[in-house]
Protein backbone atom coordinates (compact mmCIF):
# COMPACT_ATOMS: atom_id res chain seq x y z
CA UNK A 1 0.00 0.00 0.00
CA UNK A 2 2.72 2.45 -0.96
CA UNK A 3 3.18 4.89 -3.79
CA UNK A 4 5.84 3.69 -6.22
CA UNK A 5 7.62 5.44 -9.05
CA UNK A 6 8.57 3.48 -12.19
CA UNK A 7 9.92 5.19 -15.29
CA UNK A 8 8.71 8.59 -13.96
CA UNK A 9 5.14 7.23 -13.63
CA UNK A 10 3.76 7.46 -10.13
CA UNK A 11 1.36 4.72 -9.09
CA UNK A 12 -0.66 4.27 -5.92
CA UNK A 13 -1.44 0.80 -4.60
CA UNK A 14 -4.21 -0.65 -2.45
CA UNK A 15 -5.39 -4.11 -1.46
CA UNK A 16 -9.04 -5.09 -1.33
CA UNK A 17 -10.71 -8.22 0.04
CA UNK A 18 -14.31 -9.47 0.01
CA UNK A 19 -15.57 -13.01 0.70
CA UNK A 20 -12.74 -15.15 -0.75
CA UNK A 21 -11.60 -12.58 -3.32
CA UNK A 22 -8.30 -10.76 -2.98
CA UNK A 23 -7.27 -7.98 -5.37
CA UNK A 24 -4.22 -5.77 -5.70
CA UNK A 25 -5.07 -2.42 -7.27
CA UNK A 26 -2.71 0.15 -8.80
CA UNK A 27 -3.84 3.66 -9.75
CA UNK A 28 -1.78 5.14 -12.58
CA UNK A 29 -2.36 8.57 -14.15
CA UNK A 30 -4.23 7.94 -17.41
CA UNK A 31 -7.57 8.17 -19.16
CA UNK A 32 -9.85 6.23 -16.81
CA UNK A 33 -9.73 2.69 -18.19
CA UNK A 34 -9.81 -0.47 -16.08
CA UNK A 35 -7.60 -3.50 -16.73
CA UNK A 36 -8.25 -6.65 -14.70
CA UNK A 37 -5.76 -9.51 -15.03
CA UNK A 38 -4.56 -8.04 -18.32
CA UNK A 39 -8.05 -7.88 -19.85
CA UNK A 40 -10.29 -4.84 -20.34
CA UNK A 41 -12.45 -4.30 -17.25
CA UNK A 42 -15.80 -4.37 -19.02
CA UNK A 43 -14.94 -7.67 -20.72
CA UNK A 44 -13.67 -9.24 -17.46
CA UNK A 45 -16.77 -8.12 -15.55
CA UNK A 46 -18.96 -9.50 -18.38
CA UNK A 47 -20.23 -6.07 -19.45
CA UNK A 48 -22.31 -5.88 -16.25
CA UNK A 49 -22.95 -2.17 -15.58
CA UNK A 50 -23.47 -2.64 -11.83
CA UNK A 51 -20.06 -4.35 -11.41
CA UNK A 52 -18.37 -1.60 -13.44
CA UNK A 53 -20.13 1.09 -11.40
CA UNK A 54 -19.00 -0.60 -8.16
CA UNK A 55 -15.38 -0.66 -9.30
CA UNK A 56 -15.38 3.01 -10.37
CA UNK A 57 -17.51 4.37 -7.50
CA UNK A 58 -14.67 5.81 -5.34
CA UNK A 59 -13.21 7.67 -8.34
CA UNK A 60 -16.63 9.06 -9.27
CA UNK A 61 -17.20 10.24 -5.69
CA UNK A 62 -14.05 12.36 -5.94
CA UNK A 63 -14.61 13.33 -9.60
CA UNK A 64 -11.38 11.64 -10.77
CA UNK A 65 -12.86 8.94 -13.06
CA UNK A 66 -11.11 10.34 -16.19
CA UNK A 67 -7.76 11.03 -14.49
CA UNK A 68 -6.53 7.59 -13.42
CA UNK A 69 -6.28 4.12 -14.94
CA UNK A 70 -7.08 1.19 -12.64
CA UNK A 71 -4.77 -1.82 -12.99
CA UNK A 72 -6.04 -4.84 -11.06
CA UNK A 73 -4.63 -8.24 -10.21
CA UNK A 74 -7.59 -10.30 -8.93
CA UNK A 75 -7.92 -13.88 -7.76
CA UNK A 76 -10.37 -15.98 -5.76
CA UNK A 77 -14.12 -15.76 -5.43
CA UNK A 78 -16.60 -14.67 -8.06
CA UNK A 79 -17.35 -11.46 -9.90
CA UNK A 80 -19.45 -9.89 -7.13
CA UNK A 81 -16.75 -10.40 -4.51
CA UNK A 82 -14.04 -9.22 -6.87
CA UNK A 83 -15.97 -6.07 -7.85
CA UNK A 84 -16.48 -5.19 -4.17
CA UNK A 85 -12.82 -5.92 -3.45
CA UNK A 86 -11.76 -3.65 -6.34
CA UNK A 87 -13.87 -0.84 -4.86
CA UNK A 88 -12.10 -1.20 -1.50
CA UNK A 89 -8.66 -1.37 -3.14
CA UNK A 90 -9.32 1.74 -5.24
CA UNK A 91 -10.57 3.64 -2.17
CA UNK A 92 -7.45 2.70 -0.21
CA UNK A 93 -5.20 3.77 -3.09
CA UNK A 94 -7.03 7.12 -3.30
CA UNK A 95 -6.37 7.70 0.41
CA UNK A 96 -2.69 7.23 -0.35
CA UNK A 97 -2.91 9.67 -3.24
CA UNK A 98 -4.18 12.44 -0.96
CA UNK A 99 -5.08 12.08 2.74
CA UNK A 100 -7.87 14.64 2.21
CA UNK A 101 -9.70 12.02 0.11
CA UNK A 102 -10.25 9.88 3.20
CA UNK A 103 -13.19 11.85 4.63
CA UNK A 104 -15.54 11.76 1.58
CA UNK A 105 -14.70 8.08 0.95
CA UNK A 106 -15.36 7.19 4.59
CA UNK A 107 -18.75 8.96 4.51
CA UNK A 108 -19.76 6.86 1.47
CA UNK A 109 -18.59 3.67 3.25
CA UNK A 110 -15.94 2.76 0.66
CA UNK A 111 -13.18 2.25 3.25
CA UNK A 112 -15.08 -0.37 5.26
CA UNK A 113 -14.29 -4.00 4.51
CA UNK A 114 -17.48 -6.04 4.21
CA UNK A 115 -17.04 -8.83 6.80
CA UNK A 116 -19.83 -11.06 5.48
CA UNK A 117 -18.64 -14.47 4.31
CA UNK A 118 -20.14 -17.90 3.74
CA UNK A 119 -21.17 -19.60 6.97
CA UNK A 120 -19.69 -23.05 7.62
CA UNK A 121 -21.78 -26.20 7.26
CA UNK A 122 -22.73 -27.84 10.56
CA UNK A 123 -22.95 -31.58 11.13
CA UNK A 124 -26.46 -33.01 11.17
CA UNK A 125 -27.61 -30.31 8.74
CA UNK A 126 -27.67 -30.22 4.94
CA UNK A 127 -26.18 -26.74 4.67
CA UNK A 128 -25.21 -24.11 7.24
CA UNK A 129 -28.81 -23.87 8.55
CA UNK A 130 -31.00 -26.11 6.40
CA UNK A 131 -32.16 -29.10 8.44
CA UNK A 132 -33.41 -32.45 7.09
CA UNK A 133 -37.19 -32.69 6.78
CA UNK A 134 -38.91 -33.50 10.07
CA UNK A 135 -41.20 -36.51 10.05
CA UNK A 136 -43.48 -37.12 13.01
CA UNK A 137 -44.34 -40.78 12.07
Amino acid sequence: MQATEQNNRVSYAGTGRRKSSVVRVRLVPGSGEIKINGRPGDEYLQFNPSYLALAKAPLETLGLEADYDILVNAHGGGLTGQADAIRLGVARALCQLDPANRQPLKIEGYLTRDPRAKERKKYGLRKARKAPQYSKR
